[in-house]
């Protein structure tokens, strides 16, 4: 390690401790998230909209960067980049190269702080990375015993069979908490000699003078909420690559920068997304089967063209349930809250007994990718590439995408390395050509390809048209129809005016069962910095009182599962949005769905946001 990437480590270290810590705050007491003072409406100052070139406050401030070099630089530490980083290490060191580089660079205080999944795995892409993972204690405890599905009403619950063949059949596969899995990975890493940095938000992306992407920089940290520079300012560092795998996950926002400045959607469907929103449950005794999954569909979803359904994973531990809901984000109805659908579920006469008497320990919520394979764009560029959930490898239909996200990137790794060692690439930052091809002949193309016209036949013909077309298409023709059916459109675009649709009525939370938001946040252990620039950007200002409260009756309060925006009165009387970014969980949804792209999450100083534990 160099000495100024020593120095830089040791500063953050102690950041991120403080950033990192278990949240002290309970159920009782979720104010400190969400304040109730008269708050200021949302006024960009971040250094990405409001240039510093032109700000006075910022002349003759140090500029400089230092900068750090590696064979390999990757971004993000979930389940995909570690795995990349195991199978570079795996090449090198079975090529005598231990000196080899690999360096994994994670916003997260801490390795796997800001995972969350559902989550059932299935271990394909573990068996072939680590075939002793049992022996090495990988913390897949609780084996698939039991599958069960139903589809709801109001009041009553309607059981459907699983069959071997059907996409939510899971016999195989195991119930986890993916926290602790990459957290187990990252051990692994380690193991081999991976250079692991928690707690350091890649922010900027580092070009060469040919244009090929050189690494990326940290984002500088010391910048006042008014975009000022403070005493402790300090320029973020450089890591410097041959290649850069990009593994930040969905909707990474480095990847949407890449894939802009790169073209690399040109060919394919723009992606679409849903909503994953999962608490983690201690049951009592007799109401816990582990090994067991349950899955709905139809209530308490609004009608039948609204994609979405439940999830309730049996682990074999402590008597823990984790169950959660998932919403299509191509809904139309601006009025669609996802977190109150959620609380809603649970009170379900079906469900409901599951929990009374059990107390929740946990909350949590991401954005999921669900365009499949029409949306995947091009996967490599000069200086690197694409892994994981951020290029959008997820099987809708099983409802997973940890498996083909570990192959993506097994597969980007073993391009990256055989490129390195060719020695012939024509830009000085390397460009694995070969991933696409290898991926195109693996598992992940005929898997994704098999499934890829089932979410978009329940989006045109709804649950039931949907229900049917998997079972004629998917289960008995195993995706074998020659033609490709196309997404209606971006999530952004779907949502209809507010005088066009229907209000729906949630039942207010009784704090046994069904809970506020704010309680919920409070579980996260969400932190940032306080005083630095909102990192949930607008690109104008006056848009979301304009257009998203005047037209669609301020949809981003509601679809947000954070708290992170309301519309408060100004002194005028009129609508003013306040964003508590410090209330962020790193979701992305605000991101994906805000009608007018208007808002653009980007990375908070290293460290921040939630402080999950094995969610």
């Amino acid at each position: 390690m160099s000495s100024h990437l020593a120095r830089v480590a040791r500063r953050s270290y102690h950041d991120v401790l403080r950033l990192g810590r278990p949240s002290t705050i309970t159920s009782s007491s979720p104010l400190r998230l969400l304040s109730t003072s008269k708050a200021s409406p949302a006024v960009t100052s971040h250094y990405t909209v409001k240039p510093r070139e032109s700000d006075p406050r910022w002349e003759g401030v140090e500029m400089e960067r230092y900068a750090d070099e590696a064979d390999v630089v990757i971004v993000g530490g979930g389940p995909a980049g570690m795995s990349a980083a195991i199978r570079l290490k795996q090449l090198a060191n079975e090529a005598g190269n231990e000196e080899f580089r690999v360096c994994v660079i994670e916003k997260s205080a801490s390795v796997g702080g800001h995972i969350l999944s559902g989550a059932c795995l299935e271990p394909r892409a573990l068996n072939e990375l680590i075939p002793d993972w049992a022996e090495k204690g990988a913390p897949l405890k609780t084996p698939v015993t039991e599958d069960k599905f139903a589809f709801l009403t109001k009041t009553k619950s309607f059981p459907i069979p699983i069959l071997p063949g059907m996409p939510n059949y899971n016999h195989g596969n195991y119930i986890v908490r993916m926290g602790h899995f990459v957290q187990w990975l990252g051990e692994q890493a380690e193991e081999l000699g991976v250079e692991i940095y928690p707690g350091f938000a890649a922010s900027e992306v580092v070009y060469n003078d040919d244009g090929s992407v050189a690494g990326i920089a940290t984002n500088d940290v010391g910048i006042a909420k008014d975009g000022s520079p403070k005493d402790s300012f300090e320029r973020g560092m450089e890591f410097r690559a041959k290649c850069t795998i990009f593994s930040e996950g969905c909707r990474g926002h480095l990847s949407k920068g890449i894939m802009q400045k790169f073209d690399l959607n040109k060919d394919n469907q723009s992606q679409i997304y849903g909503i994953g929103i999962k608490e983690l449950w201690q049951v009592e005794e007799g109401k816990h089967h582990p090994g067991r999954i349950e899955h709905t569909v139809g209530w308490p979803l609004p009608d039948t063209h609204t994609y979405g359904g439940s999830f309730l994973y049996h682990l074999n531990e402590d008597n823990l349930i984790a169950v959660g809901f998932v919403v299509g984000l191509d809904y139309t109805n601006p009025y669609l809250h996802p977190f109150k659908t959620f609380q809603q579920y649970k009170t379900h006469p079906a469900v409901a007994p599951t929990f009374e008497g059990g107390t929740r320990i946990g909350y949590g919520a991401r954005a999921l990718n669900e365009g499949g394979f029409q949306s995947i764009p091009k996967l490599t560029f000069p200086g690197g590439c694409l892994v994981g959930c951020g290029p959008g490898f997820m099987n809708v239909p099983k409802i997973k995408g940890t498996h083909t996200a570990m192959k993506s990137a097994i597969l980007a790794a073993e391009s990256v390395w055989d490129k390195i060692q060719a020695g012939d690439s024509v830009t000085e930052g390397i460009e694995p050509a070969e991933y696409e091809e290898k991926l195109k002949s693996s598992w992940i193309w005929d898997e994704m390809k098999s499934v890829r016209n089932i979410k978009p036949a329940f989006h045109k013909w709804g649950l039931w048209g949907g229900i049917a077309y998997t079972g004629l298409f998917y289960v008995v023709g195993r995706g074998k129809e020659p033609w490709t059916l196309q997404h209606a459109g971006t999530d952004n675009q779907s949502l209809k005016p507010a005088d066009s649709a229907k209000e729906i009525e949630y039942p207010k939370p009784d704090g046994k069962l069904t809970f506020d938001l704010l309680s919920s946040v409070a579980l996260t252990g969400t932190n940032h910095e306080a005083d630095q620039p909102a990192h949930l950007t607008l690109l104008n200002d006056q848009v979301p009182e304009e257009v998203n409260f005047a037209k669609f009756a301020g949809p981003e309060g509601r679809f947000c599962p954070a708290g992170v925006y309301e519309y408060q009165p100004d002194d005028k009387g009129d609508m003013s949005l306040i964003i508590n970014a410090s209330n962020c969980i790193h979701c992305k949804t605000c991101d994906i769905k805000d009608y007018s792209q208007n808002i653009n999450w980007v990375c908070p100083e290293g460290g921040g946001g939630p402080a999950y534990d094995g969610m």
